[in-house]
């Protein structure tokens, strides 16, 4: 059984999130948080095999949380689900040492998986995204912004 933290500040969405989830027989959210600052604290009492967290949330973002987690329970692995697929954001949670990127558009089912693969240790990154990364090279600004 996989366990699972998710933490997602707008209560809808985590609850559907949640329900999602109980359904696949190989997961189990042990905590839901709607607050940044709640995660490390939820991570540190439940020890899931992998947080799943949002970029945006109140108190600390979810890339701070992910590089937190890393220093305090290096094997909790943490996978980003947001709606900012931007190059910088993805440097960011690779930085922090986050295993997954998925954005919030994927087909739900890819949630799961995507879990699943993370659990297992590999690196699970939207295709698209890491393309983009890598064509923008190491500072998004054109040569006229800069």
């Amino acid at each position: 059984m996989i366990r699972v933290l998710l933490a997602e500040d707008m209560h809808m969405i985590r609850g559907a999130l949640v329900a999602l989830l109980d359904k696949e027989p190989d997961v189990a959210v042990v905590a839901d948080v709607s607050s940044g600052d709640a995660v490390v604290p939820a991570v540190l009492e439940h020890r899931p095999d992998v947080a799943v967290l949002d970029v945006q949330m109140p108190g600390i973002n979810g890339l701070e949380a992910a590089s937190t987690i890393f220093e305090q329970l290096p094997e909790c692995r943490t996978l980003i689900l947001t709606q900012i697929g931007r190059p910088e954001v993805l440097r960011k949670a690779l930085a922090a040492k986050a295993l997954g990127f998925m954005l919030k558009d994927a087909p739900p089912a890819e949630l799961a998986d995507a879990i699943r693969r993370v659990a297992a240790g590999e690196r699970v990154i939207d295709s698209n995204l890491a393309t983009a990364t890598i064509e923008a090279g190491e500072n998004p600004l054109t040569a006229r912004e800069v």
